[in-house]
């Protein structure tokens, strides 16, 4: 995952659909049972707008386009058993989503949108999906697919969720790793949720941020 480097007016942040803790608690366990190092740092997700940096006084526009997405959104169901990997472009190894891969991707285009706040293009064609392992040697990805091959995955995705990039300094092994913090959840239109997502963001907790960040929020 890469991490840009945000200048002094401006945050890094990201969109994802955040796993029941109950199944992010699973993954966690095979990223650690590979021996990845981002483990405890990332919270396990299905990235819908990858690391982006924005100028912090966008952030008000950005949740406005973020509702109005998700209003515009209806709740949909995913199901994950399939286990791939990126190689040999990325040493990465994935859960993969067998239903719910095309409204993911309708989603991601909407907040992506050309006329809005979030547009930018992507390195990679998207392609959703929960990481497993991320740069680690051949065995942690050898153990990372064998482990992924056991995860069945089931829920209604009801929301999206705005993250925000906690820089810790003084990381130079694994630069960008500060860990993330959930600062707003949309919740879709035709949802009947309310508050916060179950989502556990373990890993973050202890990880100051170098700037004052917005209250986490469920709108």
């Amino acid at each position: 995952m890469q991490i840009p480097a945000p200048d002094a007016h401006q945050c890094v942040i990201g969109v994802a659909i955040a796993l029941p803790s109950h199944y992010a608690a699973q993954v966690r366990a095979v990223r650690e049972a590979a021996g990845d190092p981002l483990a405890e740092i990332v919270p396990p997700h299905i990235t819908l707008l990858p690391p982006t940096a924005v100028d912090v006084d966008s952030l008000d526009e950005v949740m406005r386009h973020l509702r109005n997405v998700a209003t515009g959104t209806q709740p949909f169901d995913v199901h994950l058993d399939e286990v791939g990997t990126f190689l040999p472009v990325s040493p990465v190894v994935y859960l993969g989503l067998r239903s719910g891969a095309k409204e993911c991707d309708r989603l991601q285009a909407r907040v992506r949108d050309r006329r809005g706040p979030l547009a930018r293009s992507l390195s990679f064609p998207f392609h959703p999906h929960v990481t497993l392992a991320h740069e680690v040697a051949d065995e942690g990805l050898d153990v990372a697919a064998r482990q992924g091959a056991g995860l069945v995955m089931d829920f209604t995705v009801t929301k999206l969720h705005l993250y925000r990039h906690l820089t810790r300094s003084g990381c130079d092994e694994y630069p960008g790793s500060g860990g993330w913090e959930v600062v707003a959840a949309f919740a879709f239109g035709g949802s009947l949720a309310s508050g916060a997502v179950d989502v556990s963001v373990e890993g973050t907790a202890s990880v100051a941020p170098a700037t004052p960040t917005t209250p986490v929020v469920s709108v």
